[in-house]
């Protein structure tokens, strides 16, 4: 018997509440006249870099990076936010009278979790990757850090504390635990805490301190609360699409429930009776009979029901009376308000819009007002004068810092006020209708089907992947589009063939990358989606605090499509897979087999898929991620294969290829320079478009050349503006193209062209690359440009930055600072002595500021380290 679905949502007249609210007509995406650009844009709208619109209601507080949960004070006075990005993790205390954040308490780490012990004065919060949870004392007005409960080897420590008991073998991707979700027993006399990565539930005795008891759990998981009465503990696993039920004194393991994939937060009802349940890689909260111990019902939180994923619901919470749910839709950029007083018959009453990234959403405690935290804030901004060296007040523009969250404080609306937020929300919201897979801006005729399934004149298409690149980090000094040549560090002289074919098949100056960075990015480029656990792990891992880099496949399988990462629908191999359509990769989500960088740089290791879509569709021959090894090497390895299917004509339908050395090795002493790596690259993809271009293939191909992400240099436009190439017969040749297209939108025109729907609400609802084609082919082929600089050109021994660059972990994207990375970059190409210039203020709510002034501690300190010993 299918679960049955949450009816339709209400519909209403659009009534003002006591909440300001969007007025007026509101243009969908697409049909606003003139150039769209990521910004705030007139009647509390404002354009997101991904093409979505936010239109946040309610008095908004700033806090700090990626403010994962809250917790209102027992008085009902204030409350306290834990801020668990990029920046130095916090809590921060604000006062509910006003609005103001009376103090912020800076943490070493922190992650998730949060606390009341029963004597309203004892607050515990997640030490992730330290493996500890701290405990705070609040007085009303203050937090004071007391004691830390250790419940497994610190970071960065090599021996076991001889009182605790955790693990003796963790999982291979996992460097450590790193606690998540924490509860406390009615009692007080016991914490509960989970190891997301660890696959550890600890039980800790509050008294004493000690760990009393591990339990190992079968998938990472996230939260962990316990029944009211204390009987019951409910685990929800991350990432076993399943809920186990404990119980809470002797610790025996009462069930197993299976949800949907993802699940993460929890709410329990008073009596114990139902258990709700966020699943992030679904759109839905699932609902369990606590005394069946069986699913009962899905609440379907979309616009539309039938929508492919891509809401990410990930808090729920409801009212004391028990009678309405609140979920928070981290991808929709909304709250679902529920009538949940009925079992088994929820209502979904209305939508409430809020602004990027909503990762919490809580009723008070008397009802009468709403929380809401939005974990990438209220506006994108540009970063023109990325200054990656220390800096205070939040001066430095590195993307992974502006990002600074916020909380919203509204009354709770009631039903006509939430029907004019729903009307709000309908309007706005560029994914509503799952059955409108015709993309309003369709021309007549055009290479580019109008529809899944219609008829393209293109039948191979090449998508082409590469590292970490602004627009005007590379074509700011092209004589065409909208750049700034003050920021082209690797302009014509280095990227001749990327300026020729942007010259010749288009310029593309108003295209986004969906992701802040590569954790994010190769999963946006491949899947267009991230899942709740890539955008909620990628700013620790990025800023040091532990937590693997787990994006491209590596650890444990947990769905048919990947690891812990994975979205629910898989990437865009599986969706080519699923409609028979041929693909083959190259380099893209693949690892090396065992053996050592001389046998590798000698093509005697093969390279082995990391995912199970991959499996006999990838070239062993062609390296993966490994900056020692030349990309044209990599073409080398394509082209044999490609020569081949010129002979045999088997070449598939869709071929990705990983070109990814622009990413650059710094200046580290007897590697490439920073611009002979992006010169090489240059060449390699110059020689592959050449390749294609001159085959018999040419005919009906189409190139797609993009980076992951653009965090690594600046952009005036937009931190996330990165370059784009289209190159195929049909495009439309040497002009200028200023629609706001996406990673998404690359991907949507990829399944138009091979007959595939979306695999997401992102690339359902992203606009194809029409403006890039036409109908006709033309004439003409591309001869690849040789490079103006020596590509041998490598850095000495006294280059700037090359101490920290030989210390850096290259074997991973990203692993290196990037902040200081950009900076060597910069002085590399411009002088040692060259200045990076002072920020220029967005127009935009300002980002970036760190909770306690100082802007990364730890990163300072590290940064102020390698710079001592430059030369």
């Amino acid at each position: 018997m299918p679960i049955p679905k949450a009816s339709a949502m209400r519909r209403g007249l659009f009534v003002l509440g006591l909440v300001v609210l969007v007025g007026g007509l509101v243009s969908t995406f697409g049909e606003v006249a003139g150039i769209v650009r990521p910004g705030f844009v007139g009647g509390g709208i404002t354009v997101l870099p991904n093409g979505w619109k936010i239109a946040p209601v309610g008095r908004h507080i700033q806090v700090g990076d990626l403010p994962l949960d809250f917790v209102e004070s027992p008085d009902g006075e204030s409350l306290i936010v834990s801020n668990n990005g990029y920046a130095t993790p916090s809590l921060s205390v604000v006062r509910l009278s006003d609005g103001a954040v009376r103090e912020t308490i800076p943490l070493d780490h922190a992650w998730l979790g949060l606390a009341w012990h029963p004597d309203r004065h004892r607050l515990f919060v997640s030490g992730a990757a330290n493996n500890t949870v701290h405990e705070l004392f609040f007085d009303g007005r203050h937090l004071a850090r007391r004691q830390d409960l250790v419940l497994g080897r610190p970071l960065g420590r090599s021996e076991e504390s001889p009182e605790t008991s955790p693990r003796d073998a963790r999982p291979p991707q996992s460097p450590q635990s790193f606690i998540g979700g924490v509860a406390l027993h009615p009692s007080g006399t016991m914490l509960y805490a989970v190891h997301v990565l660890g696959q550890v539930l600890s039980v800790v005795d509050v008294s004493t301190g000690r760990v009393s008891r591990n339990i190992d759990l079968p998938a990472e998981p996230y939260s962990v609360i316990v029944s009211p009465d204390g009987r019951t503990l409910f685990v929800s696993l991350w990432g076993g699409a399943r809920v186990l039920l404990f119980d809470a004194t002797s610790l025996q393991q009462l069930a197993e429930v299976a949800v949907g994939e993802h699940p993460n937060a929890m709410a329990l009802t008073s009596d114990g009776s139902r258990l709700f349940v966020a699943c992030a890689n679904t759109n839905s909260v699932w609902v369990v009979d606590v005394a069946t111990r069986a699913v009962s019902e899905q609440i379907a939180v979309t616009l539309d029901p039938n929508a492919p994923p891509g809401s990410t619901p990930n808090s729920v919470n409801l009212s004391s009376d028990g009678r309405r749910l609140l979920v928070a839709n981290a991808d929709n950029n909304t709250v679902a308000v529920v009538d949940v007083s009925v079992p088994g018959r929820s209502d979904v009453e209305g939508l409430i819009p809020t602004g990027w990234y909503p990762t919490a959403a809580k009723f008070s405690h008397d009802g009468s007002t709403i929380y809401i935290l939005s974990g990438k804030g209220l506006a994108p901004a540009a970063n023109p004068r990325l200054r990656p060296g220390p800096a205070s007040g939040g001066e430095r523009q590195y993307i992974a810092g502006m990002l600074t969250g916020t909380l919203t404080i509204l009354p709770t609306p009631s039903r006509s006020q939430l029907t004019a937020m729903t009307r709000t929300v309908r309007d706005i919201t560029r994914y509503s209708d799952a059955t409108r897979l015709t993309p309003a801006n369709a021309p007549a005729a055009s290479a580019i089907p109008a529809r899944v399934g219609a008829a393209s004149p293109i039948k191979h298409v090449f998508y082409v992947i590469r590292e970490n690149r602004t627009y005007d980090q590379v074509l700011g000094d092209l004589d065409r589009g909208n750049g700034d040549p003050t920021l082209a560090l690797f302009g014509e002289s280095v990227t001749p063939n990327a300026h020729a074919l942007a010259r010749e098949f288009g310029v593309l100056d108003n295209f986004y990358v969906d992701a802040e960075v590569s954790y994010d990015g190769h999963s946006f480029s491949m899947a267009a989606y991230a899942t709740d656990f890539v955008e909620k792990i990628w700013p620790v891992n990025y800023a040091n605090r532990g937590a693997a880099y787990l994006s491209e496949g590596t650890g444990a399988m947990r769905n048919a499509y990947g690891n812990v990462t994975a979205p629910q629908n898989g990437y865009i191999w599986d969706a080519a897979v699923r409609h028979n359509v041929s693909v083959r990769n190259y380099g893209e989500f693949t690892h090396w087999d065992t053996g050592s960088a001389e046998e590798r740089r000698a093509g005697r290791v093969r390279a082995l898929a990391s995912v199970p879509g991959l499996e006999g569709r990838i070239s062993p021959t062609f390296a993966p991620w490994d900056l020692t090894i030349r990309d044209n090497q990599r073409v080398d390895q394509w082209l044999r294969e490609f020569r081949a299917f010129e002979e045999n004509g088997a070449l598939p339908a869709l071929s990705i290829v990983r070109l990814g050395n622009d990413h650059t090795s710094g200046t580290r002493p007897g590697e490439g320079t920073p611009r002979a790596m992006v010169a090489e690259n240059d060449l390699a993809l110059g020689r592959f478009v050449e390749a294609v271009a001159h085959s018999k293939y040419w005919k009906d191909s189409a190139i797609f050349v993009l980076e992951d992400d653009a965090q690594n240099g600046p952009d005036h436009i937009d931190a996330h503006r990165s370059p784009l190439l289209v190159i195929s017969p049909f495009s439309r040749r040497r002009t200028v193209d200023s629609t706001l297209y996406t990673t998404s939108g690359v991907l949507r025109t990829i399944e138009l062209i091979l007959g595939l729907p979306p695999m997401s609400q992102y690339d359902a609802a992203a606009a194809p690359l029409y403006g890039a084609f036409q109908a006709t082919p033309a004439t003409g082929t591309f001869e690849h440009l040789e490079p103006r600089i020596s590509l041998d050109e490598v850095n000495g021994p006294n280059a700037w930055g090359a101490i920290a660059s030989r210390g850096f972990d290259l074997s991973e994207p990203d692993r290196a600072p990037d902040r200081l990375l950009t900076e060597i970059v910069w002085k590399a190409e411009r002088g040692a002595d060259a200045v990076v210039p002072a920020p220029v203020r967005s127009a935009f709510l300002r980002h970036g500021v760190d909770p306690d002034g100082d802007d990364d501690d730890h990163e300072e300190a590290r940064e102020r380290g390698v710079r001592a010993g430059q030369h």
